[in-house]
């Protein structure tokens, strides 16, 4: 059967790549099961705005199960969970796409604007910030093209 561009506009991402899946999104790639119970751990809202919920399966929210603390550290005492952790562990379990237009180092591009429970995260620490259980963190991509 031959493809329309009908089809490649319905089964387009937004960023110009045409899958089967992305008509479904709960087909796509999910995100790691939660820690085991055994382990102490905090859950996390996320939501991503402006576009960038393509990067991540085509899924504006998750909701996401954490350590309490950074795992594999040698720190003494523990160090508890940051945004750099989040950051890293988001580029390694949730990103479906394209780390390049999330990911810059150990933080997110410029023009990506974080908010933590709805206060800029530079206000917060940014990537020191220690979360927190049931945390909401926002990524608003503010870049757009014309």
């Amino acid at each position: 059967m031959a493809s329309t561009s009908d089809d490649i506009i319905k089964n387009s991402n937004g960023l110009g790549y045409t899958a089967s899946s992305a008509a479904h999104p709960e087909t796509l790639i999910k995100p790691p099961a939660a820690p085991s119970k055994g382990q102490d751990t905090i859950e996390v809202r996320l939501e991503f705005g402006g576009g960038l919920h393509l990067l991540f399966s085509s899924q504006p929210r998750h909701t996401i199960n954490l350590p309490r603390f950074v795992p594999d550290s040698d720190a003494s005492p523990p160090q508890p969970v940051n945004m750099r952790y989040l950051v890293k562990w988001m580029k390694g379990n949730l990103l479906s796409e394209r780390e390049e237009m999330f990911g810059d180092g150990d933080g997110v591009r410029p023009g990506i604007l974080v908010l933590i429970n709805d206060a800029d995260w530079e206000l917060e620490g940014e990537l020191e910030y220690e979360l927190r259980d049931r945390d909401e963190v926002v990524f608003i991509s503010t870049l757009h093209g014309g």
